[in-house]
């Protein structure tokens, strides 16, 4: 896992095709824009576990 520090308003580029700005940070809350093609699927880990958890319960 490559860990980066950053500060408001600083960006990280992911594979030359996505970039990730820190907007604001707020104590320990972070918001975070995403610049994306539309073919970039973009979600939230904790939705795609939960989906997972809920198919595993099904099968």
């Amino acid at each position: 896992m490559l860990v980066l520090t950053r500060k408001e308003e600083e960006a990280f580029i992911i594979d030359g095709r996505v970039k990730v700005v820190i907007l604001q940070i707020e104590g320990n809350q972070v918001s975070v824009g995403i610049q994306a093609p539309k073919d970039v699927h973009i979600v939230r880990a904790e939705l795609v576990e939960k989906d997972r958890e809920q198919q595993e319960e099904t099968t």
